[in-house]
C-alpha cells in the first residue's frame, strides 16, 4: 500500500515550478527538475548553473529524462495516502477544519469526520493549486526578467557613461595643452621679434654715436687750428698759413656731409623704433562712402567709379556723405600705435586719423579744428590736411608708415621706402579715441582706381 512507501511526496515535486515532475532530469551536481523548467531557466540566465547548489557548468549538460525517477513520480501522483487515518488513498481535501486545514482524506473519514465540511476532490484541488503556482511561477520569472534586463541595461549605461567622461578628459587634456603650446609658441615669436628690433635699432644707434663722436672729436681739432689761424696777427704769417685751410674747410665740408649720412642713419632707427608698434586692423564698413569699394579681407579700398549714383543710395548713421572716407575698425586712447598703407602709384590720396565725432555727413572744413589729422597726396605735393595749399613736402611715395603717439600729442608720416620723414603734427591735444583714416579720392588727378592697401611692416 501508500503506506509502505519509502519516499515523501515533496521528493517528487519539481524545485521550480513546485508540481509533481513532468520528464524528470538530473543535473551532473545529482539535482532533479522538469526537463521543460530547468531548460526555462538556463535560458534566462547568463550561465548554466544548478538553481539549488548554485553549481556553474561550463557547457550547458545534454540532459535525459530519468526513467526511475518518472515512474515513482507517477505513482506517487496516482496514490496519495489519507493524513488521518494513513492507510487508504486519499480522494478528498477539507477546506474548512481548522485542525486538519489542507489535508487529504480517504472516503471513510470523509464521510464520517468531515461529512459537514465543505470537502474537495484531490485531483480538483491539485488542479486548482497547480494553476495558481503556474500563474505566480509566470509572474516571477517576468519579475526576473524584467531585473536582469533592467540589470544589464544600467550596467551598459554606467560603461557608456565611463567611456564619454573619459572621452572628455582626455579630449580637454589635448586641447588645453595645445592651446598651451600655442600661447607660449606666440610668446616666443613675439619676444623673438621685439628683441630683433631691438637689437637692430640699438646696433644702428651705436655705429651712429660712433661716427658722431669721432666726427665732434676731428672737428674740435680743425676749430683749434682755425683759431689759431685766425688770431695771428701778422698778415704775412697769415697768408703764408692761409693756403692750407682750404683742405681745412674741405675737411668740414665732408665732416657734414658725413652728418647727412649719420641722418640717414638715425631714421632708419626712428622707423625701425615706430613699427615695433604695429597694430592690425581692417576697415569699418559701416563708416564706408557708398561710393568705395572694400576688398572681402576689409584690407583695402578704392574708389569705384561704377558705382550707383549717390542720390540713389541708403544713407546710415555713420557713414561719409562727402568725404570719399573710410575709418579703420580700431580707436586708440592712449600709448603708441603704427600702421602702413601701400599707395602705389596713386595721383591723389589722404590719410591719417580721425576722432570718432569728426564730421561724416556733409562737407568736412579743412582746419586744425576738423578732429582730422592728415596728409593729404596731389599728383607730386603733400598737404596737410588742416593748411591746404601749404606743400609740406615733394615728390611721390609708394608705402607709408603712420606712427601716434597719443600720450604725446604726436602724428608722424614715414616714406617706409626711403625711411626719411614726410611730416609730423606735434604738440597735438587728444580727448577722443583716434581711428585710422582713409581716402583714396576719385579721378580728378587722372587714373587713380589702384586702391589703397593696408600693409604689414614685414611684407616689404
Amino acid at each position: 500500500m501508500a503506506s509502505g512507501s519509502l519516499f515523501s511526496e515533496e521528493q517528487f515535486l519539481c524545485p521550480i515550478c513546485l508540481d509533481v515532475f513532468k520528464r524528470p532530469v538530473t543535473t551532473p551536481c545529482g539535482h532533479n527538475f522538469c526537463l521543460s523548467c530547468i531548460t526555462s531557466y538556463w535560458d534566462t540566465v547568463p550561465a548554466s548553473k544548478c538553481p539549488i547548489c548554485k553549481e556553474t557548468f561550463y557547457k550547458r549538460p545534454d540532459l535525459k529524462v530519468n526513467t526511475f525517477i518518472s515512474e515513482l513520480a507517477a505513482h506517487s501522483a496516482s496514490s496519495v495516502t489519507c493524513h488521518l487515518c494513513e492507510d487508504k488513498d486519499a480522494i478528498k481535501s477539507c477546506l474548512e477544519c481548522q485542525i486538519d486545514d489542507k489535508a487529504v482524506l480517504c472516503d471513510l473519514c470523509a464521510t464520517s469526520l468531515h461529512r459537514k465540511h465543505d470537502l474537495i476532490s484531490v485531483d480538483q484541488e491539485y488542479t486548482d493549486k497547480l494553476r495558481e503556482l503556474g500563474t505566480a511561477q509566470a509572474k516571477a520569472e517576468k519579475m526576473i526578467q524584467e531585473r536582469v534586463h533592467k540589470v544589464q541595461n544600467m550596467k551598459q549605461s554606467m560603461a557608456q557613461s565611463q567611456m564619454e567622461s573619459e572621452g572628455l578628459i582626455t579630449k580637454s587634456t589635448q586641447d588645453f595643452t595645445e592651446l598651451v603650446s600655442e600661447m607660449k609658441r606666440n610668446q616666443m615669436e613675439l619676444i623673438r621679434v621685439v628683441e630683433e628690433r631691438q637689437n637692430m635699432v640699438e646696433e644702428e644707434a651705436k655705429v651712429f654715436i660712433s661716427d658722431l663722436e669721432r666726427e665732434i672729436s676731428e672737428l674740435q681739432e680743425a676749430a683749434i687750428k682755425l683759431r689759431a689761424l685766425k688770431s695771428t696777427k701778422d698778415q704775412a704769417s697769415f697768408l703764408r698759413n692761409y693756403p692750407s685751410s682750404p683742405a681745412l674747410l674741405g675737411k668740414l665740408s665732408g665732416d657734414i656731409n658725413k652728418i647727412s649720412g649719420g641722418e640717414n642713419l638715425s631714421n632708419n632707427a626712428a622707423l625701425t623704433y615706430m613699427q615695433q608698434f604695429e597694430v592690425n586692423i581692417t576697415l569699418d564698413l559701416s563708416t564706408a562712402h557708398p561710393l568705395l569699394w572694400i576688398s572681402p579681407d576689409r584690407k583695402q579700398v578704392r574708389y569705384n567709379i561704377g558705382a550707383a549714383f549717390w542720390g540713389q543710395q541708403i544713407e546710415t548713421p555713420g557713414m561719409f556723405t562727402e568725404q570719399l572716407a573710410v575709418l579703420g575698425d580700431r580707436g586708440f586712447a592712449s600709448s603708441k600705435f603704427y600702421f602702413e598703407v601701400f599707395v602705389g602709384q596713386k595721383t591723389e590720396w589722404c590719410l591719417g586719423v580721425a576722432t570718432a565725432s569728426v564730421q561724416r555727413n556733409g562737407a568736412m572744413t579743412r582746419s586744425h579744428h576738423s578732429g582730422l589729422w592728415g596728409i593729404w597726396f596731389l599728383e607730386d605735393k603733400f598737404e596737410t590736411f588742416s593748411f591746404p595749399d601749404m606743400a609740406v613736402h615733394l615728390g611721390k611715395v609708394e608705402r607709408v608708415g603712420v606712427f601716434v603717439d597719443y600720450d604725446e600729442g604726436e602724428v608722424s608720416f614715414y616714406d617706409v621706402v626711403q625711411a626719411t620723414p614726410i611730416y609730423s603734427y606735434t604738440r597735438c591735444f587728444f580727448t577722443e579715441e583716434l581711428y585710422p583714416y582713409f581716402n583714396p579720392c576719385d579721378n580728378e588727378y587722372g587714373s587713380n582706381l589702384d586702391p589703397m592697401v593696408i600693409v604689414t611692416a614685414s611684407d616689404q
